[in-house]
């Protein structure tokens, strides 16, 4: 462990989820009483790119794996683009390649969702979606083509799994669509991007140097930290290794095992 970081200096952690508190569905030995801890002397938020799940969905993962969480300290990617999207354009017609439990909280904050119907976009969305079909990716392609913008909720090319696996995140997508339409996002709201960092200093109202981002992707969670001026924790129970960190050059703040390692 490499830890040049005062923990008890920290007044707002900010928890990536997938690899960091759990993996695969399955929490991480020590993390609920790490995040006990942790609401002792702190705030605590959840912060996740992974915009395949609703607020309420991560309510109920997290309460079931052993965590207590209201859903106003659960923040995604795909809520900071609603954020975004309201509070800064016009659109209000979206063509979203995304999940259920996403599509309706889009439709909650006030905007129309045009998949399956006659209405034609003003925006298109480019979210995590399992279930997506070639012909999602047609029309998302289609609509871009014909001169339609576009933004993503986050820029992960891989989403971990259990044993060292993993799927296909929104960055694949990206990289498919660019490759059929020669456009790329006008925009992505996801760590480590402006966006998300906007929503979640609105949220804290903290210094910077008081807040610490805890995750397991460099390009993601770490350069988020670097770029906002949070500090950074890596943990290394999901998807970058020191290895990783090393050929990287970056300068991260501590890295742990796993979040566990975080004691006061």
């Amino acid at each position: 462990m490499q830890n040049n970081l005062d923990f008890s200096k920290i007044k707002c952690f900010l928890l990536d989820m997938d690899g960091t508190v759990y993996l695969d569905g399955k929490v991480f030995d020590g993390a609920v009483n790490a995040i006990n801890r942790m609401r002792e002397r702190a705030k605590v938020l959840f912060i996740t790119n992974n915009s395949s799940k609703s607020r309420e969905d991560y309510v109920d993962k997290l309460t079931y794996l052993g965590i207590p969480v209201k859903p106003d300290e659960i923040y995604t990617a795909g809520h900071a683009t609603i954020e975004y999207i309201i509070q800064n354009t016009k659109f209000r017609k979206i063509w979203l390649l995304g999940a259920h439990g996403l599509k309706e909280e889009f439709k909650a904050s006030g905007l129309t969702i045009v998949n399956g119907t006659k209405l034609a976009p003003e925006l298109v969305v480019v979210a995590f979606d399992t279930t997506l079909t070639y012909k999602d990716l047609a029309i998302v392609c289609e609509h871009i083509r014909h001169g339609v913008p576009f933004i993503a909720t986050h820029p992960d090319f891989n989403c971990p799994m259990a044993g060292g696996e993993y799927i296909p995140d929104v960055g694949s997508f990206l990289a498919l669509i660019k490759a059929s339409t020669g456009k790329s996002p006008a925009l992505i709201c996801g760590k480590p991007y402006a966006p998300i960092a906007k929503s979640v200093g609105s949220l804290v109202h903290l210094a910077p140097n008081e807040i610490a981002m805890v995750g397991d992707r460099l390009m993601t969670d770490m350069n988020f930290a670097i770029n906002n001026g949070f500090k950074s924790i890596l943990v290394l129970s999901g998807e970058a290794t020191r290895d990783d960190l090393a050929k990287s050059g970056m300068k991260v703040d501590a890295v742990i095992n796993s979040i566990s390692d975080i004691n006061f």
